[in-house]
């Protein structure tokens, strides 16, 4: 199963998602992208995506979603203004939800966040998923895969 998301047997004997964090260390754990949507949407938390600007002007990006780069394009270095900006954007009583690309990129930002004091959790599959057999990204899982919202251009 993609990412190691674990399964239980729903409707019909259909595999279906868990719906409790999965633990993971130095940070809170990670979550499916519907968890994380749940989360979200109740107002529990709030959604980080730590792609680049250039990642969410070309492939797409969730609407109302933080966006915060992890690492700068071109180039790839830690963004040096990660840390001010991800403590102005989590309030008080709220958690973090990281999203990338394919969630490896959130985790290290799940990580920072946590020795920053913010509880962060890593949203499995990411925005794109993984690759498939062509090495296309998109059909494999992924938030965008799952029919949550998301825009483009």
């Amino acid at each position: 199963m993609a990412s190691g998301l674990r399964h239980d047997a729903g409707a019909a004997g259909l595999p279906q998602p868990t719906r409790e964090p999965r633990p993971a260390e130095g940070y809170a754990g990670d979550v499916t992208p519907e968890l994380a949507f749940d989360w979200w949407q109740a107002g529990k938390a709030v959604l980080i995506d730590v792609r680049t600007d250039a990642e969410r002007e070309w492939v797409g990006f969730v609407p109302d979603a933080v966006p915060l780069a992890w690492k700068q394009w071109p180039g790839m270095a830690v963004n040096p203004a990660f840390d001010a900006a991800l403590k102005a954007a989590v309030p008080a009583g709220k958690v973090a939800l990281m999203l990338c690309r394919s969630g490896v990129r959130s985790i290290a930002a799940a990580r920072r966040a946590t020795e920053l004091g913010v509880e962060a959790y890593n949203i499995l599959e990411g925005f794109e998923g993984d690759p498939d057999d062509q090495a296309h990204r998109g059909r494999k899982g992924g938030w965008r895969f799952r029919g949550l919202p998301w825009r483009q251009g």
